[in-house]
């Protein structure tokens, strides 16, 4: 689910803010792998 997440991040349809509690660190560290921290915004 947290790569479904990052997808609609990356596209601009969701935002980090917007990812349910359980799901944010892994979010996070795949934002953080792809050099995309900067979509990291709470």
């Amino acid at each position: 689910m947290a790569v479904i997440y990052v997808a609609l991040i990356v596209k601009g349809k969701r935002t980090y803010a917007s990812v349910p509690a359980v799901l944010k660190e892994q979010v996070k560290e795949m934002l953080i792998d792809l050099e995309l921290e900067d979509l990291i915004t709470e």
